[in-house]
């Protein structure tokens, strides 16, 4: 019987060992592994106490199954800047407060996909925590603000429904006020969400201003680029796919082309999820000087044993302090 008892107790302490690696996270139809937090919030962190001097980098972990990875620590992590490992002085995997620039697309061609882009964005405003905030800006001829910073999600809804299609797509004059509008953001960690159906045809700025605009700022952009059934630049793989491609990837977002307005609601709700789930790792970096030159960060992952091969996505560099 002592015997018996022994080996229960051994048993029982591996399996508390084991167990934050054994909850799961549903997404879909599948799960992602997600580890029991201890102490302050859900990451044990105290809350986020902002440094000039602090990078900070949001970091999304995904699965072979492109299921979202929570549950993992700060030991599982290592972070480079241009090849030289820098180390993680700040760590969390907590549902941050965030703010959010809704940039949407209304020009002509958008008229047959409107209706279902607003329900889309809507679904992505649900999500919502209290302390989230967004901002509206539509653009066709030019790009307009219709409402300013607000964390109440039904004002950005009622702009939204009264907006119709027409006019031309200045998409780069949309993208760049809009990094200019979240200079006005009250949260460290920001995101801009584009939902349009075409490539620009006559913005004031051009593609060189914008992408240098994307890689000075600290704002995570998706893009959801509408294919047309019949005809269209993101379908046949022309620049504007590119453009889109490139603007979200340098800031570690991403670019959805769906063939339906029908699988708008999902990857917009799929975007909300993941900015939900995503780790935050900050660093002082060791490289003392202030040239101002564009700083490459690689996060590398050294996983658990037993999980599956992970991928994780983050912002690609940013530019040097200067002076």
């Amino acid at each position: 019987m002592r015997k018996e008892n022994a080996r229960l107790r051994q048993v029982g302490r591996g399996l508390l060992k084991a167990a934050p690696l054994l909850l799961a996270l549903w997404w879909g139809q599948g799960s992602a592994f997600r580890a029991q937090q201890g102490g302050p919030g859900k990451g044990g962190q105290a809350p986020l106490q902002v440094d000039v001097d602090l990078v900070l980098v949001n970091a999304t972990v995904t699965d072979p199954n492109n299921r979202f990875v929570t549950g993992l620590e700060k030991e599982h992590f290592q972070l480079f800047e241009d090849k030289v490992e820098q180390t993680i002085s700040h760590f969390s995997s907590e549902d941050a407060p965030t703010s959010i620039g809704l940039l949407f697309d209304v020009s002509s061609s958008m008229g047959d996909k409107i209706a279902r882009a607003k329900d889309a964005a809507v679904a992505f405003l649900k999500t919502s925590n209290p302390d989230d905030e967004f901002y509206l800006l539509t653009f066709a001829d030019q790009p307009s603000l219709d409402e300013e910073f607000t964390s109440d999600v039904s004002q950005i809804q009622n702009r939204l429904v009264y907006k119709g299609a027409k006019g031309s797509t200045t998409l780069y004059d949309a993208v760049y006020l809009g990094l200019e509008k979240m200079k006005q953001a009250h949260n460290p960690k920001r995101a801009m969400l584009l939902i349009t159906d075409g490539e620009d045809t006559r913005s004031r700025y051009s593609l060189v201003n914008v992408r240098h605009a994307v890689k000075e700022s600290d704002v995570q952009i998706y893009a959801i680029g509408i294919v047309s059934s019949y005809y269209s630049d993101f379908a046949q793989g022309r620049s504007g796919r590119s453009v889109l491609e490139e603007m979200t990837e340098v800031t570690g977002g991403k670019a959805y082309f769906p063939n339906s307005v029908y699988e708008l609601e999902d990857i917009c709700t799929k975007i909300a999820v993941e900015l939900k789930n995503q780790y935050l790792l900050g660093y002082a970096s060791s490289n003392p000087s202030r040239d101002g030159r564009w700083r490459k960060i690689k996060v590398k992952l050294n996983a658990p044993r037993g999980l599956p091969a992970l991928s994780v996505r983050s912002k690609t560099g940013y530019f040097g302090p200067t002076g």
